[in-house]
């Protein structure tokens, strides 16, 4: 991908490993090299997790917002590292430090993903990330993540 060029979903899952139902990056609408992304998870009702949580009134659960963060961070750490992943590496998450939720995130929401790239340093990364919806601040975090071998 060049520098903010968006990335539709067959591009994404070429460069992590996530599939259905854990895929959760729709869409790249940016993405900077060494700085910064910006990508899309539109919500439907239709998500695994909407049938027990919560039947009455369906919230995306807050460590699925973060998960796809997570996702988020990873695209940007592959691109920045001018890598594709390796069959045998993954990107794993490996910390997450001030995460706050703002506001429910429900079908048919999009949901914003924004991270910048804060530090690398011996192999870990650290990232800011943002949730929105309609400008709307859903949830924030520090993110960690760093290569790993899977195991065989």
């Amino acid at each position: 991908m060049a520098d903010g060029v968006p990335m539709d979903v067959q591009a994404i899952m070429r460069q992590i490993p996530h599939r259905y139902p854990m895929l959760l990056v729709d869409r790249v609408l940016e993405l900077i090299p060494g700085d910064r992304i910006t990508a899309v998870k539109n919500v439907t009702a239709t998500e695994p997790f909407f049938p027990g949580h919560f039947p009455q009134f369906m919230v995306m659960p807050g460590v699925m917002i973060v998960e796809a963060l997570a996702q988020a961070t990873g695209l940007l750490a592959f691109a920045t590292a001018g890598e594709t992943p390796a069959e045998d590496t993954l990107y794993y998450f490996v910390g997450i430090d001030k995460a706050r939720f703002k506001r429910p995130v429900v079908p048919g929401d999009q949901l914003i993903l924004n991270a910048k790239l804060l530090s690398f340093r011996r192999n870990l990364w650290q990232f800011k990330t943002t949730a929105e919806v309609d400008g709307d601040v859903a949830a924030t975090a520090v993110i960690m993540c760093a290569p790993g071998k899977i195991p065989s």
